[in-house]
């Protein structure tokens, strides 16, 4: 394989969720003679049934499982490492330093036969993707969509040729360490982000710059120059770079997109869509006929004559506001707050203030932060604070009781929590789909349309 031996290696799948299961079926399907081991903070009763099926077949797999799951690093020569495993943890940082540990991103990169177009962002990656993977499909080229979205990559190696357009959603943790770039690379946006899982926001900024640091002037790289961290990662790319915010596109159809910067999505596609040498009329059609993903301001319904609309995925403060944007001055009232991850909100509370929003629905750890910035902005723009009410709750069905209660007819509630989900949800999933739940859970509520 290109550039990385794995004959008579041992490895060691680290991290058993998706992607290292996957990464674990690769390599007993290439590689059945190598000793293969899997470790996961799990104990043997938390394994998923799917899991267990695979280690009954393959008696071949040694197992590492429980506390001291990070115990067996050093009998391995090679480490895949899924992106959740925390990489500042002392047994990995040597992995790192020994040159051990490589990822499932990195694999599929040098084992890919076709052209991969590579997606990241602090926020839009997923809609970005998915608008471009649909412009290539309307084309009739053999494409798929793959990576942070929700599939593992190497998955759809068998069968792909030198033809095969491969969609890569990328995260940081993906990209973390990477020694490759993709031929198209896109990069939205870079803000304050999982700064609990790097040592600073600079680590995480490296990370994100490896989707493009490793160009050559034969491939491409699709920027967002508005954004400072985008602007000098371009400066390190040696590919053709094209500041996305800069082009003008004129869409002849109508977008089914709330926001500007849903706007800036659709350009992307039509921007990645033109180098693959896309028609602009399957362009335009597949932009048309885009619909806004789940959990990204998603439009629930009207519930006594309240419109609401779930925008869980906003983990970070520039997302929040991205959608108080896109809403306007009927937005009046925010559910936000969640798990702390050490991000700022002196933005969002400038947003707040300039903003109609009268109810702000918190949730911790950092809903008190939140209406801590809130106040702090208050006084130093010296505005008054008395239009704007916060409630603090710790269960979804509180928070919507409180926006059904609060909200005037004709107006918005948005959930958008510029945090990240953890402590009261599983993920933001959960979290956007406890939110829709409790509204349809209301037998005093008067239902209106829903998409």
């Amino acid at each position: 394989m290109n550039g990385i031996d794995f004959e008579n290696k041992k490895i060691l799948i680290l991290g058993l969720g998706r992607e290292g299961m996957e990464s674990l079926r690769f390599f007993l399907a290439k590689y059945p003679q190598n000793e293969i081991g899997a470790a996961d903070k799990s104990e043997v009763g938390q394994l998923n049934p799917e899991l267990k099926k695979i280690f009954e077949q393959n008696h071949q797999v040694k197992l590492c499982l429980g506390q001291n799951y990070l115990s067996c690093l050093n009998d391995y020569d090679v480490i895949v490492k899924s992106p959740g495993v925390p990489i500042h943890i002392s047994e990995i940082e040597k992995a790192y330093q020994e040159q051990k540990i490589i990822s499932q991103t990195e694999i599929f990169f040098n084992y890919c036969p076709g052209i991969i177009i590579g997606v990241t962002g602090t926020k839009g990656k997923s809609t970005v993707s998915s608008i471009i993977y649909e412009i290539i499909k309307r084309s009739g080229k053999k494409t798929f969509l793959a990576g942070n979205i929700g599939t593992p990559m190497l998955q759809f190696l068998d069968g792909a040729d030198k033809e095969t357009i491969f969609i890569c959603e990328l995260s940081a943790h993906q990209l973390y360490n990477m020694g490759k770039s993709p031929h198209v690379a896109v990069l939205l946006n870079i803000y304050p982000e999982h700064l609990d899982y790097y040592k600073d926001y600079s680590e995480y900024i490296r990370a994100k710059a490896n989707i493009a640091i490793h160009q050559s002037k034969e491939d491409y790289f699709v920027y967002n120059s508005a954004n400072n961290e985008a602007r000098q990662i371009a400066q390190e790319s040696a590919a053709n770079k094209i500041a996305f915010n800069e082009c003008k596109w004129n869409f002849s159809k109508k977008v089914n997109l709330i926001g500007d910067f849903n706007l800036e999505n659709a350009k992307v596609g039509v921007i990645v869509g033109r180098l693959l040498k896309i028609s602009d009329e399957d362009i335009d059609s597949a932009i048309a006929e885009f619909r806004p993903l789940g959990n990204r301001l998603e439009f629930v319904g009207n519930f006594n004559g309240i419109d609401f609309y779930n925008d869980s995925l906003s983990t970070i403060q520039e997302s929040a506001i991205a959608a108080i944007d896109a809403l306007g001055d009927r937005a009046q009232t925010l559910i936000a707050g969640g798990f702390d991850r050490g991000q700022p909100f002196g933005k969002l509370a400038d947003k707040i203030l300039a903003s109609k929003i009268k109810t702000l629905i918190l949730f911790p750890e950092t809903g008190k932060r939140i209406w801590e910035s809130v106040e702090a902005a208050a006084d130093r723009q010296k505005k008054c604070l008395a239009r704007i009410s916060p409630f603090f709750v710790s269960k979804m069905n509180v928070a919507v009781d409180l926006a059904l209660e609060k909200t005037q007819k004709g107006r918005i509630c948005l959930l958008s929590a510029a945090s990240a989900s953890f402590g009261n949800f599983r993920d933001y999933a959960h979290r956007g789909e406890c939110f829709k739940n409790c509204l349809m859970a209301q037998s005093n509520i008067k239902k209106g349309g829903h998409d």
